[in-house]
């Protein structure tokens, strides 16, 4: 399968999923290759991250630099080390076999995640008010964590609860990765 057709399926899988849509699991793939493949979702979500940052960005430039720099380590460094606790995560509750198919729908659903939020952000960049931006915001953050929860339930076969535990895992990641890189407040 060519790269440009791993991409369209694997947002076509997400988008799906999105909706509620379980069978938008049969358009991703299960094996290494694709699982491999899958990870170009980090180079189609890296303009939706770099919109989003600078939608946070402060006034003064060196100190947007540096922390973008942070934000972008942070970044990377979040996506590939979930990937790689996952697996042994799910090696370890016995689904190994299932891990590629686990690792393609949860790499292109970080995409629609990145898409959710970064529509969300569009009442405020509107000046709407503050209560429909916030609303909008929050609304956006519990559908891309139930997005990821129904993703990982259905790609590993696993009960509900413990589709939360490796939300909580990836959570915990990107919140542990922050903490160490945000800025010191005086």
């Amino acid at each position: 399968m060519s790269v440009a057709t791993s991409v369209a399926s694997g947002m076509h899988a997400a988008l799906l999923l999105a909706r509620g849509r379980p069978d938008g699991m049969r358009y991703v793939e299960d094996d290494m290759a694709g699982a491999a493949r899958s990870f170009w979702a980090v180079v189609v979500c890296l303009p939706l991250f770099v919109c989003l940052r600078q939608l946070d960005a402060d006034t003064d430039v060196a100190d947007q630099v540096h922390q973008f720099v942070l934000d972008l380590l942070t970044f990377v460094i979040g996506w590939a080390g979930f990937a790689l606790v996952s697996l042994q995560v799910v090696m370890a509750i016995g689904r190994a076999q299932r891990w590629p198919r686990f690792i393609v729908i949860w790499n292109w659903c970080n995409v629609v995640q990145c898409l959710i939020v970064l529509a969300a952000s569009l009442p405020g960049l509107l000046g709407a008010p503050s209560v429909l931006d916030q609303t909008a915001m929050l609304v956006a953050k519990c559908w891309s964590l139930w997005l990821e929860w129904f993703a990982i339930r259905l790609a590993l076969g696993i009960s509900p609860l413990a589709a939360i535990g490796m939300v909580a895992l990836d959570l915990g990641i990107g919140i542990g990765l922050a903490a160490l890189t945000s800025p010191v407040q005086g």
